[in-house]
Formats: C-alpha cells, sequence, structure tokens
C-alpha cells in the first residue's frame, strides 16, 4: 500500500484524561496522606516528601540536605546497609532516597501481597536510621568523588554556574544540591543527625500513596507503622527570592573543551502564578519541543548543535527561564546571537499556526504522563508542592486548549526579558571570548565553577 507522507494523519478522536480521586486522611502523628486507587496492578506506590531540601542548608555547608539524604537509609533499626538492601531485595521492593531544592523524598513501590513487610522496613529507614560513623564518612567520600567528576563535566558546571548566577548568588537557590567540596569537607556526622531530627517529622512532610488499597485499611496500616514517628513539628519557611543583578555574559574556562556549552536564562514567577498555561504554550513555540524556533533555527537551519531547548524551571518559591544547548567552539558567538534573536522575535507575536501546533503536542502527550504509579505519585507530588487546585489534572486539557493568542502573546511581553538576561558559557576562553566580544549582550566577565569573578 502506498502511504503520502505529504498528508498528516487525522487522530481517531478527542484526547480525554480523568485521574482517580484523591483522598485526603491525616495519620494519628499529624502526617498528612494523600491516596490515589489504581487496582489494575497489585502494586503499591509511595512517596514520602520531606519540607528539608537544600535550600536549608547552612551557609558554610552546603551539600548537608542531600548527604543526610544519602546516609539515611545506610542502616536503620537492627539492620546495617547491606542487609536493608537485602531485605528489600527478597521482597521485590524497589527503595530509594534522594533530594533536592525544595525536599527529601523517600519512595518505595511494592507489590501488595508485600505491603506490611515493605512499609515495617519503609517506616525503620524514616523512624530510626542509624546514622553510623563508617557509613556516614562512606557516603562522603562518594559526594567528594563526584564532585571531582563534576568539574570536568562542562554541561553540570554550565548548569550549577548559570543557577547560581541568575538568583544572584545570595539566594538558597543560588547553591547546587551536592554542595562544593571544601562545604562538603567541613559536615559531620552530628551535623547530619542535627539537620534529621530538626527536619525529619510528620509535621513537615507528607505522603502520597498510589496503588491497590483499600482506603480504611491502608489509613489502618499507615497508623500501624508509621504512627510512632513522632518529633517536634516545624515548619521550614519559603525561600525570599530577590531580582537578580548579575546580567552579562559569565564565561567558565574550560581549556580542554572543544564545545562551548550555553545557558541564557532570568528570574521568573512561581509555579502557581494564573497565567501559567499561556506562558507554558509559549515556551513550546520557543523552544519547548523539536519544532521550536530555537531548535529549527540552531539545528535545523544553522546546524550548530544536535538540541536546544528552553523552559521555565520550578522551584517551591521561585521560577526561572532558562535556555540550553550545546554547540562547537567555533560557533559559540552566532550561537548566543540566534538564541537572543529568537527571545526578542517572539516577543512580537507567535503565529496561530504555532499556537494550534503546540496545543495538540501538549494535549495528546498529556495522558502518557500518568502511565505508571511512580509517574503518578511525581505529579501529586507537584501538585501539592505547588499548592495547585484538586482539579488540576482533570480540566489540564480544557486549559491548555481555552488559551488564547492574545494570552500567549501577553505572557511572551510579560515573562521573557531579554535585557535582564544572563548568560553563560562554558568552553575554551581563548576560542571563545573574541566571538563574544563582538556581541552587544553586555559585560563579559570570567567567573569560576561558584560563579565568582575570577580576577
Amino acid at each position: 500500500m502506498n502511504v503520502d507522507r505529504t498528508i498528516k494523519p487525522a487522530p481517531d478522536s478527542e484526547i480525554s484524561f480523568t485521574l482517580p480521586a484523591m483522598e485526603n486522611f491525616t495519620l494519628s502523628n499529624g502526617l498528612k496522606v494523600i491516596f490515589v486507587k489504581k487496582d489494575k496492578l497489585p502494586i503499591l506506590q509511595l512517596n514520602l516528601v520531606i519540607n528539608s531540601g537544600s535550600k536549608f542548608d547552612p551557609e558554610n555547608k552546603k551539600g548537608l540536605s542531600n548527604l543526610c539524604s544519602m546516609a539515611i537509609d545506610e542502616g536503620a533499626g537492627k539492620y546495617n546497609a547491606l542487609e536493608l538492601s537485602e531485605e528489600f531485595d527478597t521482597l521485590g521492593t524497589n527503595f530509594g532516597v534522594y533530594g533536592d531544592q525544595d525536599s527529601s523524598y523517600i519512595y518505595l513501590q511494592t507489590l501488595s501481597e508485600f505491603t506490611d513487610r515493605s512499609l515495617e522496613l519503609f517506616s525503620t529507614v524514616v523512624t530510626t536510621p542509624r546514622f553510623y560513623e563508617d557509613d556516614f564518612d562512606r557516603e562522603k567520600r562518594k559526594i567528594t568523588v563526584r564532585l571531582m567528576q563534576l568539574q570536568d563535566e562542562a554541561d553540570e558546571i554550565a548548569d550549577e554556574v548559570s543557577e547560581n548566577l541568575i538568583f544572584g548568588g545570595t539566594s538558597a537557590y543560588s547553591y547546587p544540591n551536592l554542595g562544593y567540596p571544601d562545604t562538603i569537607d567541613k559536615i559531620t556526622i552530628s551535623d547530619v543527625k542535627d539537620f534529621y531530627k530538626k527536619y525529619f517529622n510528620p509535621g513537615n512532610s507528607f505522603l502520597i500513596v498510589v496503588g491497590d488499597a483499600v482506603l480504611n485499611q491502608l489509613e489502618e496500616k499507615l497508623n500501624t507503622y508509621l504512627g510512632n514517628w513522632g518529633g517536634v513539628s516545624s515548619d521550614s519557611g519559603s525561600e525570599e527570592v530577590s531580582p537578580s543583578s548579575i546580567k552579562g555574559i559569565h564565561i567558565v574556562d574550560k581549556p580542554s573543551a572543544v564545545q562551548s556549552e550555553i545557558r541564557v536564562g532570568h528570574l521568573s514567577t512561581k509555579r502557581s502564578a494564573a497565567d501559567y498555561f499561556p506562558k507554558m504554550l509559549l515556551n513550546t513555540v520557543l523552544g519547548g519541543q523539536f519544532t521550536s524556533r530555537l531548535n529549527l533555527n540552531l539545528r535545523e537551519d544553522k546546524g550548530y548543535t544536535y538540541g536546544i531547548h528552553s523552559r521555565f524551571n520550578y522551584f517551591k518559591d521561585a521560577g526561572y527561564f532558562y535556555v540550553s544547548t550545546s554547540v562547537g567552539a567555533e560557533n559559540t558567538g552566532s550561537a548566543v546571537e540566534e538564541i537572543m534573536k529568537e527571545i526578542r522575535g517572539i516577543k512580537n507575536g507567535v503565529k496561530p499556526e504555532e499556537l494550534e501546533f503546540a496545543k495538540s503536542s501538549l494535549i495528546r502527550k498529556f495522558p502518557a504522563n500518568f502511565e505508571t504509579y511512580r509517574q503518578i505519585a511525581t505529579n501529586v507530588t507537584g501538585k501539592v508542592l505547588h499548592n495547585l487546585p484538586d482539579d488540576y489534572f482533570n480540566t489540564y486539557l480544557e486549559s491548555v486548549n481555552s488559551v488564547t493568542l492574545e494570552e500567549v502573546n501577553a505572557a511572551a511581553e510579560k515573562y521573557l526579558h531579554p535585557e535582564d538576561a544572563v548568560i553563560t558559557v562554558v568552553g575554551k576562553k581563548e576560542n571563545i571570548l573574541p566571538q563574544l566580544e563582538e556581541l552587544n549582550e553586555g559585560k563579559i566577565i570570567e567567573v569560576d565553577i561558584k560563579g565568582r569573578p575570577v580576577n
């Protein structure tokens, strides 16, 4: 059969989506629980979210929150690290801990038939971590080695330096979750224990549960295994973010680099902004999909890069816009010039066909974000962190589809500020500096991997 590839296939039907109802209840110790029942598979997914991210790290001990997350499951109750891992493996239970700038996360996925034993082990880690010196030292060495490795990864350097400069070097969001070698070196086992004691308590946390369970039975089991988790309830507060004043072009010299990592960004509003959907569609057109203006220009037309993207990134207490790409060193200046041209150009207006394509893209891929139980738990976690309405997911498609061209163009004017852009380039200085000096994008400053001016 011959197929005419010039004719776009028509969709079979309109996309629809409904997330099962979210049930809310509170345990005897004050821990808030959000439950989404999904019984197509005999699986239970738990996400415990503690308001204890790296934004709460002390000034001279950046990386403390992450190190606490790494150490918390290195032995708990009567089990050492190896025994604990073997217990989970025997059940086929997937367990892990990680952290970011806002929160620490302890997650578990288990077969429903092993719910009780998995919850018992889960609660052991949450309520009685050992924090032995040897385990702590081992995790500390892992972080130190990883940080040394990251100093050779230009993309990681670019992300960290760009974020530092966008947030002005003063906000807690200016600093990487992992910390720095010199700050990690100052952290002691006592610091980790004190951090756990201060932040890891039911009043400073919430639990997402997705899967095959009966509501009243689940509540009873959670009270049995987590009800004894206590500690002084605390409100960690929020992070106040002031506008950045560190504008212009910033270079991190990487003498061995044959490519340049480029980041362009500035502060924006939080995730809960009322005009989030126009802003999301604006970014989809600019750099949020393969057919975006940025990608069609720098990849398809100019051939500078294998890919470029933009996005509005959101922390709990702040948001920022950024563009990210990697180009050959010889194209550094031209790439920056084209990025700035596209940011300025879209402020002149989005075309109706661009908006319709962006809507179609977002609507048709949305249900795929809820295919697994872990995806559902992650999305519900984001809803809680950003204080989104309870019907957010069920009205998402309608919210996207109802955005007008005028609203998207208003968002471009409101949320894109090329005059405030922080431009970060990691590459070989002697190759890229002459190119950047030909641009009219502000003062050029050489900085180190912490964003501090060199000389």
